[in-house]
């Protein structure tokens, strides 16, 4: 289960932060979307920042996000040959997401999320699949209403399958990735926010890391 963070460690890092970048909560807000209320609670340890909250503080500031997860509280393991570290959130970290929001699911793996994304990569080469990725993304950006590494990351692949820049095998898997997006259905459904897309992120680093093996 996350920790609570007692010791407001990262109130005290997100202080620091904002006074190296000469930004107040109010210009912080405004470049977050974050309400001022949110972020000083956040800030002065009155509530727990979301997967959500941390995504914004990281992509706004610049620095990686698992400093903001180890700074809330959420439990990480490091494992450079699984994930990245700016999007790595350990399985034991979502699942005690999920119990902090009451959700009865402790079945999550990265096994899971790549027998998904197997099962798409063939549909992404298919003419419904084709069109499912050109017709579909836009609309579900705009469902997600957030920006942060793994959406800028979604779109450069959005704009290389569109193009066909790649290999068909690439081009498989960036779609594969495109679909795990697009399509409500996956490992975390969508709507349980704020962790439905954590998964989602997850998906994308798989296969940056397949398409650096290429």
């Amino acid at each position: 289960m996350a920790k609570p963070n007692n010791s407001s460690e990262l109130g005290l890092l997100l202080r620091q932060l904002l006074k190296e970048r000469s930004l107040s909560m109010r210009n912080f807000s405004e470049l977050t979307g974050i309400d001022t209320a949110t972020i000083s609670r956040i800030i002065n340890n009155k509530r727990k920042a979301t997967p959500q909250h941390l995504e914004k503080f990281a992509e706004c500031l610049g620095i990686p996000l698992i400093k903001l997860f180890e700074a809330a509280g959420y439990p990480l393991e490091q494992n450079a040959g699984e994930l990245d570290s700016d999007l790595h959130v350990s399985i034991g970290a979502i699942q005690s997401i999920f119990k902090d929001s009451n959700i009865n699911d402790e079945n999550f793996s990265i096994e899971r999320v790549k027998q998904k994304l197997k099962s798409y990569e063939a549909y992404a080469e298919t003419e419904e699949g084709k069109n499912t990725i050109t017709n579909g993304f836009k609309q579900k950006i705009q469902e997600v209403g957030s920006v942060g590494p793994f959406i800028n990351k979604l779109k450069d692949f959005h704009t290389r399958f569109i193009s066909r820049k790649g290999s068909i095998f690439e081009l498989a898997l960036i779609g594969s990735s495109l679909l795990y997006f697009i399509i409500p259905v996956d490992v975390i459904p969508d709507y349980l926010l704020p962790i439905g897309y954590l998964d989602d992120a997850i998906a994308v680093q798989l296969i940056t890391n397949a398409l650096l093996k290429q």
